[in-house]
């Protein structure tokens, strides 16, 4: 099958097609034949030599894919070759063939496009569980957003207005995308390089802070997020792109109460990701099903272009998912 290796750690242009072997089911796994994968950060973090998959996943780059069963594994039930599957895998999206656990599978609602359903899996579930279950956000409360033209952080306005509307969801964007998620639903919409977000905040919340901040820029918005946070907030950190180490002023956070969380999904035991799956299946796949959320897709390249693709995530000009198509 053909599937993009990486010469190495280094920039986009380290990733090449290159024929291997496809993979075979193990226990509890299906095999699928994908349609489409798509781009994410943390794949530009492997590819840089920072993000290795956890043991036993593939070392192919790829999170999340869409496709048809072609082959069911040892002890796999509920599922049979030929269904329409989405589903998160630990590596090896970025092939013509992955494996995934049967119980991380979701069908994929016939109103969608294998393109669409590439973008669900990894950024609409990182936004579900980090926004609501790990961050707890409850009906009333205000939750700020960082980075809002991104996969996760669109996920996580579509999903913050449908399933608490009545709370006030303020985003952070550079200039050019401020319209374009004002549009999406964002109660105010923080120009980050020539506003303060945290000034903005406490104007905005009559000095109160947000509850629930969700952050993947790390070092450089340590200080200023926990300013943001309201007592008793929670500051929920899903990535690091400023870097890992920062100091805090503990003091303040005693005082105030709040809760600093660090999260990722990709290296939670396999248990813990179904349990994550069904709960997403449960609560936010019928919004897809209705057509109450669109999957945001920025562009849609073919696999041999991943380069270009891993070029465009780099710049930040997206606005929602960069999809590869293997169709």
């Amino acid at each position: 099958m053909q599937a993009v290796q990486m010469t190495g750690f280094g920039g986009p242009e380290v990733l090449s097609l290159t024929d291997v072997a496809i993979p075979e089911p193990g226990v509890a796994q299906v095999l699928i034949r994908v349609s489409a994968t798509s781009v994410n950060r943390a794949d530009l973090t492997q590819r840089a030599g920072s993000y290795p998959p956890p043991k036993g996943d593939s070392e192919i780059l790829g999170l999340e894919v869409a496709g048809v069963i072609e082959k069911l594994g040892p002890r796999v039930t509920g599922c049979e070759p030929g269904e329409r599957v989405m589903s998160l895998v630990g590596g090896g999206g970025y092939a013509e063939y992955a494996v995934a656990y049967a119980r991380h599978l979701i069908r994929i609602p016939e109103r969608l496009s294998f393109e669409q359903a590439a973008c669900v899996t990894e950024t609409y579930i990182t936004a579900h569980l980090n926004i609501f279950s790990v961050g707890r956000l409850a009906d009333g409360e205000a939750v700020l957003l960082h980075g809002g033209g991104g996969g996760v952080n669109t996920a996580g306005i579509q999903l913050c207005k449908q399933l608490t509307p009545a709370n006030r969801v303020l985003v952070t964007a550079s200039p050019g995308k401020l319209e374009r998620v004002s549009a999406l639903g964002a109660d105010r919409v923080i120009d980050y390089r020539n506003e303060a977000f945290e000034e903005i905040v406490h104007s905005d919340t009559e000095g109160r802070g947000v509850d629930v901040i969700l952050d993947h820029i790390g070092r450089t918005y340590l200080t200023n997020n926990l300013k943001a946070l309201a007592v008793g907030g929670r500051l929920v950190i899903i990535g690091v792109m400023s870097g890992g180490k920062a100091e805090i002023n503990l003091a303040r956070l005693m005082v105030k109460r709040q809760h600093v969380i660090g999260s990722v999904l990709r290296s939670r035991p396999i248990e813990e990701k179904t349990a994550i799956t069904e709960h997403f299946i449960g609560e936010v796949l019928p919004l897809f099903a209705s057509g109450a959320i669109e999957p945001l897709i920025h562009e849609v390249l073919p696999l041999k272009d991943v380069a270009e693709a891993h070029r465009a995530m780099e710049a930040s000009t997206h606005f929602g998912k960069i999809v590869l198509s293997l169709v």
